[in-house]
């Protein structure tokens, strides 16, 4: 089941709410995507382990490292993450390294109610690279 996260990013490309999106920092690129674990196709859920519904999400992240010539490659890192909901409630998000050929990322469960709009915050640290930051908002539909 090689590059299923590319078969995973493809499944959801119809759904424009729950686009990938990328943040820079100098060589650094961070791609990050939220979405309710109910969208994935059900043969992704199962090789990932991952259970469908409409009350649990996935956070997805990636990092990337431009080299001398250009290229993103993909970096290990050690990445921590939490959710805030409209309720002031934080729950840690356990993120979990999953390598298939040269590709890495990371992904992550976490319990919502939709509808509602939950804030991310993530850090991040690539080998040899300052701890980055990032926080971004969700909103999840019914």
């Amino acid at each position: 089941m090689k590059h299923l996260l590319a078969v995973l990013c493809l499944s959801l490309t119809a759904f424009a709410a729950h686009a990938e999106i990328a943040q820079k920092f100098g060589d650094i690129e961070i791609h990050y995507n939220a979405l309710s674990t109910d969208d994935l196709l059900p043969e992704v859920a199962r090789s990932y382990k991952i259970e469908r519904s409409k009350t649990r999400g996935l956070l997805t992240m990636s990092v990337l490292k431009r080299n001398k010539l250009g290229a993103l490659n993909p970096v290990p890192a050690k990445l921590s993450a939490y959710v805030v909901n409209p309720q002031q409630q934080l729950a840690n998000i356990d993120m979990r390294e999953v390598r298939e050929g040269t590709a890495i990322y990371y992904l992550g469960e976490f319990r919502m109610v939709p509808p509602e709009t939950l804030k991310f915050t993530a850090t991040v640290e690539a080998n040899g690279e300052p701890k980055r930051e990032l926080k971004f908002e969700q909103k999840f539909f019914q």
